[in-house]
C-alpha cells in the first residue's frame, strides 16, 4: 500500500512539473527536395521553481536529432552540439536561428511549408512533452516571432 501511494505521488510530481513546462511558437524550417537536414525553432517557458534541462529530442522524421548552437569564434560563426539547453526557473528560452536549436540530420523526406512533423522532447527530470510542429519558410517562422513580439510589448 504504502509503496503504491509512493508511486502515485512520485508520478503526480512528475506530471505536475513536466506541466509547468510550455512550448510556444514552434515551427520547422522547409527544405527543398535535395535537402538532408533542417531545423526546429521555439520558445520553451519554464514555470516552475527549478532549473531543468531540455536533454534529447527524437522524430521520426530524421535519422538523427540533436541539440545545437552556433558561437562565433575568430570571427567566424560556427555551429556545433551541446548536451543540455538549462531552462531557469520562472524564465524562458528562446531557440532561434543563430543560436539554440534542434538540429534534424538525416531527412526522411523534404518539409513541405504547411506540412507538420512530431517532435519529442526530453527533460532532465524524465518527463517529455510530443508536439505536432508546423513546417515553415525561415523569414515566416521569424515573421511570425516578431509579430508576436510587437503585440507583446
Amino acid at each position: 500500500m504504502i509503496k503504491k501511494l509512493f508511486l502515485t505521488m512520485l508520478l503526480a510530481s512528475t506530471f505536475s512539473f513536466a506541466s509547468q513546462i510550455e512550448i510556444e511558437d514552434a515551427y520547422v524550417r522547409a527544405t527543398p527536395p535535395a535537402v538532408q537536414n533542417s531545423a526546429v525553432f521555439m520558445t520553451i517557458k519554464n514555470s516552475s521553481s527549478k532549473n531543468i534541462l531540455l536533454v534529447k529530442a527524437s522524430s521520426d522524421v530524421a535519422k538523427v536529432v540533436e541539440l545545437h548552437t552556433h558561437e562565433m569564434k575568430n570571427g567566424v560563426m560556427k555551429m556545433y552540439q551541446v548536451q543540455s539547453i538549462e531552462i531557469l526557473a520562472n524564465k524562458e528560452v528562446s531557440l532561434n536561428p543563430g543560436g539554440y536549436h534542434i538540429m534534424l540530420i538525416g531527412l526522411n523526406k523534404a518539409l513541405k511549408v504547411d506540412d507538420t512533423i512530431t517532435l519529442k522532447l526530453v527533460f532532465s527530470d524524465n518527463s517529455t512533452k510530443e508536439i505536432t510542429v508546423p513546417v515553415r519558410t525561415i523569414m515566416d517562422g521569424m515573421n511570425h516571432q516578431n509579430h508576436k513580439m510587437m503585440n507583446h510589448n
